[in-house]
């Protein structure tokens, strides 16, 4: 197992930003020479990444025998497109390398937690944005001109995602996202009015007793999934609050709370689903 830290920092990221990596490393034991790799974004409603939402699910896909990474992206005071930008950077660094870090270019999966969720959605539907790659060029200061086939994701994985700035919107995320021009780009980052054919495979999971965000977020984007005919395969857990994790005691608090027995299984669905197509 190898461990690395990336740096992917651009010109507004905050001085902890980095991409931490969980790697296999080849062995002539081992047949499989190539793995996917599922690069994480926890939550915290852009505010901070949750400890809880990081290292400990990367294990879980390690567990599964795939890559893993956690993005530590920029949150408040920095503002949109800051951790997009981040998490592009992270795409293009990780298929540049893949090779070099036996990972398979062609599964490379973004996966987010609440406004991680967000955060990895907004990539997933952005990643062909003539701006990105632009912004990610011009940082690369002389080195490799980035495009959009290097910032293409394969798969998404969200876990009650913020998704919608509408009627069921939790707004402090998106106020924390874009600080002064909340009003002006609220509607512009409400993802279920901005998937197209360019959004991948996904994989969503909700609880419908989430009081902070709530599981219409999740329905509202995996109806214009369906609409637009993208792979999707949707759990809703009636029991459970928001920002459960792995819904265990692994994660849990010391009095008890962010545990549901009944949520506990999502990795294995994930897992489950991730054979389907690999």
């Amino acid at each position: 197992m190898k461990y690395e830290t990336i740096d992917i920092k651009n010109k507004n990221s905050m001085e902890y930003a980095a991409l931490h990596l969980f790697l296999f490393e080849d062995s002539p034991e081992i047949p499989i020479k190539t793995r996917p790799i599922v690069v994480i974004c926890p939550g915290g409603g852009y505010e901070f990444t949750s400890d809880r939402e990081a290292d400990i699910i990367a294990v879980q896909y390690l567990s599964m025998g795939y890559h893993a990474a956690v993005l530590r992206y920029s949150v408040a005071p920095a503002v949109y497109p800051t951790a997009l930008l981040e998490l592009g950077r992270a795409v293009a660094v990780i298929r540049e390398n893949a090779d070099e870090w036996h990972i398979d270019k062609e599964k490379i999966v973004v996966s987010g937690f609440s406004a991680g969720g967000h955060l990895a959605a907004n990539y997933a539907m952005f990643w062909n944005r003539d701006f990105l790659a632009e912004a990610l060029s011009e940082e690369a200061d002389g080195a490799k001109a980035v495009s959009a086939a290097d910032l293409q994701p394969n798969a998404m994985i969200l876990c009650y995602p913020v998704i919608t700035s509408g009627e069921y919107a939790h707004e402090g995320s998106f106020r924390k996202l874009l600080g002064e021009d909340y009003e002006a780009k609220k509607e512009e980052l409400s993802l279920e009015s901005c998937v197209g054919d360019q959004v991948p495979r996904t994989f969503i999971w909700h609880t419908y007793e989430d009081d902070c965000v709530p599981v219409q977020n999740t329905l509202l984007l995996a109806n214009a999934l369906v609409q637009h005919h993208i792979p999707t395969e949707i759990h809703i857990f009636e029991k459970g609050g928001h920002g459960l994790s792995l819904g265990t005691r692994l994660t849990g608090s010391a009095d008890g709370g962010w545990t549901q027995s009944e949520v506990a299984v999502w990795p294995q669905l994930v897992h489950t689903w991730m054979e389907s197509w690999i």
